[in-house]
């Protein structure tokens, strides 16, 4: 049996404002996501995180759409994997981000920065310099400054040193080292990453 294809992703766009969704409520609004259907697939379950409090959910979906209840003005993660009766292969789409548009809101915080190097959880030999690399995005494209906070403490908070570049080099030993990305924009917005981890040999 021909294993599913991965669906392509086509709406709420990514590193985009959401604000085609029907409100609910003050705090709440339905989103319809949409992708392109995909061969040898007869189901779909959509997963979504709020990269706020990092909490995943998914819906199940038998055609290309889902409309799923958001809360609004809060950053999200999705991405769609195909399923297929019978067989326990699956195929995942790619991830895209957005922002569910919230209440008057005019300026959005950047989302949370994503570790690039060293990868999360990888164990390096070369002690003496890294490069600790990430990326940033923001709806508004308006992200002035990084606060990198770096140290050997599982919840880092000293300051490694500010940047508006998307890299930082750190002073590493022996051990294992934590680090996160404070990503802050024109408007006096900040987003936190989540904890980053590395070791050293």
């Amino acid at each position: 049996m021909p294993a599913p294809l991965a669906a392509t992703l086509v709406f709420p766009d990514n590193n985009t404002e959401c604000n085609e969704g029907v409100v609910v409520n003050e705090t709440q609004s339905t989103v319809t996501f949409d992708w392109n259907a995909s061969q040898n697939t007869d189901s779909y379950e959509v997963n979504l995180r709020n990269l706020n409090t990092n909490t995943s959910f998914t819906t199940n979906s038998n055609t290309n759409s889902a409309g799923i209840t958001l809360e609004r003005g809060v950053p999200y993660e999705w991405f769609v994997v195909s399923k297929a009766n019978g067989s326990n292969e699956t195929a995942s789409s790619s991830i895209w981000k957005f922002y569910n548009q919230g209440a008057g809101v005019e300026n959005y915080a950047p989302f949370p920065a994503e570790a690039l190097n060293p990868g999360r959880g990888e164990t390096i030999n070369n002690s003496g310099t890294v490069q600790l690399e990430w990326s940033g995005s923001d709806v508004d494209n308006d992200i002035t400054e990084y606060d990198i906070l770096f140290g050997t403490d599982s919840d880092p908070s000293a300051l490694l040193g500010s940047t508006s570049n998307t890299f930082i080099d750190a002073t590493i030993a022996t051990g294992v080292y934590y680090w996160r990305v404070i990503s802050k924009d024109s408007q006096g917005n900040s987003s936190e990453s989540e904890i980053f981890e590395f070791s050293v040999q």
